[in-house]
C-alpha cells in the first residue's frame, strides 16, 4: 500500500489546496498532484543530469495541457484527440515560466523540462492559477537545484474587495484581474488586466497576492522537508577561467564603457562598435585557442559589456543612446495609411514601429473559441507580428510562437476593455511590427488605439502604453528606474514592467522581475514614472488623432440591428433558413438571428445603405401583426375565377374576392388585367375571427365613378 504524503493549504474561506506526492509518476525528478475542488493537476518535473557543452544560458521548456475528458469532453476535430496547445495553454506556460525561470542557479545549465496536465475540472476554479504552485510544488520534491518555492494567485476585485483565486463567476463580475507569482520574500511576476485602476490600487492588490503566496511557499517548504529533498544534487556546468576572466575586463572595460556612455542612438552602430572591441581582443590569440577559449571570451565580454552599462547609468545617469532615465523617444504616429482596411495607423518610438490594420466585420467573423473550460465566441481580435526583419536578422518567418501569441495577449487586454459593450462590429486589429528596439507589444497598443479610432470605432477612450526598466546592483541602496526602454536595457536590467491605460487609469500591466529585494517603495516610484511617460505618449496619440472618426470608412460594412418578439424568429428564419437566406440573395446584405434575453436580435450587415434598408422593410414585414384599414403592397401569388390571393405581408396570404377587385361589376379577373406575379395595393378590410382568413379589397383605393 502507498501512502503519498500530503500537505493542505487552508485559503481562509473554507476552500482548501492539497499537495500529494509520493503516488503517480514516480520515475521524475518530481511530481505533485494539486487538487482544489474538483479540480485537479499534477505537475511532474525533469531535469537532464549534464548540461549540453557550450549551453550558457537556462534551458527551461514549461507545458501545461489541459485534457478535455477533465471536464467531461470529447475534442472536437477528425481526430477526436488533444492537438496542439492553444493560445490559453500558451498564456499559462508564459506565467509558469515568467516565475520560475529567474530562480534556477545562474550557473546551472541542465535542461528541465515541467509538465502540468489538467487530469479534472469542475468549471468552478480556474486552474490556471493553480499551475504555477502545482510546478513550484513538483520542483520543491526534487533535488533539481531551485532557489524557490514560489506559488501564483489570481487577484480579482469584486465591488471593491479584494479575492483571491475568484471563480468564473466572480471574476465576471470583477473591475481587476491580475496573476502574481513570487517567492515568499519577493514578487517576481505580474500579469493583468483592469478597468482604469489607480497605481495605488494595483500596489494594494499585489501585495494581498503576496500575502497569500507566503502560506503557499510555507507549506512547500514543509513538504520538501517531509519528503527529504532539502539538499539538491550537485553539478558543475561552468569550466571557468579566472584569469582570462580577468584579462579580458581589464583590456575591454574602458573601451566598452566608453560606448555605453556616448549616447549613440543608433542600435546597431552601438553593436558594431561593441563586436570591435571584442573582436580586436580576440584577435591576440590563435585559431587553435579560440576554438578552446572563444566561447568563454565571448561571455566574459557580454559581463563587461553588462557591467558598464549598467554602471554608467547608475554613476552617471548616462543611457546607452543618450536620454535621462524619464525621457521618452521621439515619436511620430500617422493614420489613414493603408487605403484597403478599414482603419489603419503607423506608430513609431525611436526605433520601435508598428503598422497595424482595423477589419470590421458581422456576426459571421466570430472567433469560435472551445477550449476545455472556456466555451463561446470573441468579438474583438488582436493579432501581433513580429518579423525577422524588425531587428534585421536574415532569417525565415516561420509560424506564430509563443511570444507572438504573448505579446499580442497583453495589447488585447490594454484595449479591449474600451471597446463599447454593444458595439455591432467584430474587429479584427493586426499589428506587424516593422521596427523593433524596446516594447514593440506597447507600439502595438498605441498604433491599435489609433487605428480603431480611424476606423470609427467609438473606443470609450484613447489608450498608450509605455515599457519599464531597472537597474539596482545587489548590496546597494543606488538604483535608477528607466522610461521607454531599448532592448538592451530589458536584457541587461534587473526588471520590465510594461503598463497601458488611459488618462483614468491602468488597463493592463505585465511585470518581470529578475533581482531579489525589490521594495513596494521602488514600485511605487516606478509605476508613478510610468504614469508619467504613459501621459506624455498618450498626447502625442491625440495630437495625430484626437477622437474616433466620425463615420465609418466608405467601403466599411454596414451594420443595422433590430429587436423583434421571440415569437417571429421562426418566421424570419423560415423552413430550413428558406427565408432568411431569400432575404440574402435578393438584397445582397447580410443577415444573422439569434435569441438574447427572450428577444430576437437582428443584424444587418451590407456594403451599401440600399441593401440594408431592403432587408430591414423585409424583415419588418414578416414581424409586423396584420392591422384592419391597413394599406400593403403584395404581389399576387394565384388567380381563380372567384379571385385573387395576394401575399400582402411575407407568408400571409390574402382573398381578393373578384367584388371587391373594381366599382365595375368583372365576369372574371383577367377583365381587370389582373395576373400572376403582379404586384398591386391592397387594403385589408377584415380579419375572419374563427378561421384567421384575412379579406382583402382594392377597389376601396380607386375613386368610386360617379352616378350618371
Amino acid at each position: 500500500m502507498i501512502n503519498p504524503i500530503v500537505k493542505t493549504i487552508e485559503l481562509g474561506d473554507g476552500r482548501t489546496i492539497t499537495l500529494e506526492t509520493g503516488k503517480l509518476a514516480k520515475q521524475a525528478d518530481g511530481s505533485v498532484m494539486l487538487r482544489m475542488g474538483n479540480t485537479m493537476m499534477l505537475a511532474t518535473v525533469c531535469a537532464a543530469k549534464d548540461a549540453v557543452p557550450g549551453t550558457d544560458f537556462m534551458p527551461l521548456q514549461v507545458e501545461y495541457k489541459e485534457k478535455f475528458a477533465s471536464f467531461g469532453r470529447f475534442p472536437g476535430g477528425f481526430t477526436r484527440r488533444e492537438g496542439r496547445a492553444s493560445d490559453y495553454e500558451i498564456l499559462t506556460c508564459r506565467l509558469v515560466d515568467r516565475a520560475l525561470r529567474p530562480l534556477f542557479p545562474d550557473n546551472y545549465h541542465a535542461e528541465v523540462f515541467v509538465n502540468i496536465i489538467l487530469y479534472s475540472a469542475d468549471g468552478v476554479d480556474m486552474p490556471d492559477a493553480l499551475a504555477g504552485l502545482a510546478a513550484s510544488a513538483a520542483l520543491s520534491v526534487s533535488d533539481i537545484p531551485f532557489n524557490g518555492p514560489i506559488s501564483e494567485v489570481r487577484v480579482g476585485r469584486v465591488n471593491g474587495k479584494y479575492i483571491i483565486n475568484p471563480t468564473f463567476d466572480q471574476l465576471e463580475q470583477a473591475d481587476m484581474d491580475i496573476m502574481v507569482g513570487a517567492t515568499y520574500d519577493n514578487i517576481m511576476m505580474v500579469e493583468g488586466e483592469m478597468s482604469e485602476v489607480s497605481e495605488a490600487e494595483l500596489l494594494e492588490a499585489m501585495k494581498v497576492a503576496h500575502e497569500a503566496i507566503k502560506v503557499h511557499c510555507k507549506v512547500q517548504m514543509e513538504l520538501t522537508e517531509a519528503v527529504g529533498k532539502t539538499v539538491k544534487r550537485d553539478y558543475d556546468h561552468e569550466v571557468n577561467d579566472e584569469d582570462l576572466r580577468k584579462r579580458v575586463h581589464e583590456a575591454c572595460y574602458d573601451k566598452v564603457y566608453a560606448v555605453a556612455s556616448s549616447g549613440n542612438a543608433n542600435k546597431h552602430e552601438r553593436h558594431d562598435a561593441f563586436t570591435a572591441i571584442r573582436d580586436e581582443f580576440k584577435a591576440q590569440f590563435t585559431e587553435e585557442v579560440l576554438e578552446e577559449k572563444g566561447k568563454l571570451i565571448d561571455r566574459y565580454y557580454h559581463d563587461v559589456e553588462k557591467e558598464a552599462m549598467r554602471r554608467s547609468i547608475l554613476d552617471e545617469g548616462k543611457r546607452l543612446d543618450g536620454r535621462k532615465t524619464n525621457e521618452i523617444r521621439p515619436i511620430w504616429a500617422e493614420v489613414d495609411y493603408l487605403p484597403g482596411p478599414h482603419g489603419s495607423a503607423v506608430f513609431t518610438r525611436g526605433e520601435t514601429q508598428s503598422l497595424t490594420s482595423v477589419t470590421l466585420g458581422t456576426r459571421v467573423d466570430e472567433k469560435i473559441i472551445d477550449d476545455v473550460l472556456v466555451h463561446g465566441k470573441e468579438r474583438f481580435l488582436l493579432h501581433y507580428n513580429f518579423p525577422p526583419f524588425s531587428t534585421g536578422e536574415a532569417r525565415p518567418q516561420r509560424g506564430v510562437g509563443r511570444r507572438e501569441v504573448g505579446h499580442g495577449n497583453l495589447a488585447h487586454r490594454a484595449l479591449k476593455r474600451m471597446i463599447p459593450e454593444d458595439y455591432p462590429y467584430v474587429i479584427r486589429v493586426v499589428s506587424d511590427i516593422l521596427e523593433s528596439n524596446g516594447s514593440s507589444s506597447m507600439a502595438t497598443v498605441c498604433a491599435g488605439t489609433l487605428a480603431l479610432m480611424d476606423a470609427g470605432v467609438k473606443i470609450k477612450k484613447p489608450v498608450s502604453g509605455i515599457a519599464m526598466g531597472l537597474i539596482k546592483n545587489a548590496g546597494e541602496d543606488k538604483y535608477a528606474v528607466l522610461s521607454d526602454i531599448l532592448g538592451d536595457e530589458d536584457h541587461l536590467g534587473d526588471m520590465d514592467f510594461k503598463v497601458t491605460g488611459t488618462e483614468n487609469g491602468i488597463t493592463a500591466t505585465q511585470m518581470d522581475i529578475k533581482v531579489d529585494g525589490l521594495s513596494f517603495d521602488i514600485l511605487e516610484k516606478a509605476l508613478n514614472q510610468a504614469k508619467e511617460g504613459r501621459m506624455h505618449i498618450l498626447g502625442k496619440i491625440t495630437e495625430t488623432l484626437a477622437e474616433p472618426r466620425e463615420d465609418l470608412k466608405e467601403h466599411a460594412p454596414r451594420i443595422e440591428t433590430m429587436i423583434i418578439p421571440k415569437e417571429f424568429i421562426g418566421a424570419v428564419i423560415g423552413p430550413g433558413g428558406k427565408i432568411i437566406q431569400g432575404m440574402q440573395e435578393e438584397t445582397g446584405a447580410v443577415i444573422t438571428i439569434e435569441e438574447i434575453n427572450g428577444v430576437g436580435r437582428i443584424e444587418i450587415a451590407g456594403t451599401n445603405k440600399k441593401a440594408i434598408d431592403s432587408a430591414t422593410r423585409m424583415i419588418k414585414a414578416i414581424v409586423a401583426v396584420p392591422e384592419i384599414g391597413e394599406v400593403y403592397k403584395g404581389k399576387v401569388r394565384s388567380v381563380m375565377p372567384y379571385g385573387a390571393f395576394v401575399e400582402f405581408l411575407p407568408g400571409k396570404d390574402g382573398l381578393l374576392h373578384i367584388s371587391e377587385i373594381d366599382w365595375k361589376r368583372l365576369e372574371t379577373v383577367e377583365q381587370a388585367g389582373i395576373k400572376e406575379g403582379d404586384e398591386i395595393e391592397v387594403k385589408l378590410i377584415d380579419i375572419d375571427p374563427k378561421t384567421g382568413k384575412f379579406k382583402l379589397s382594392r377597389k376601396v383605393l380607386i375613386p368610386r365613378p360617379e352616378k350618371n
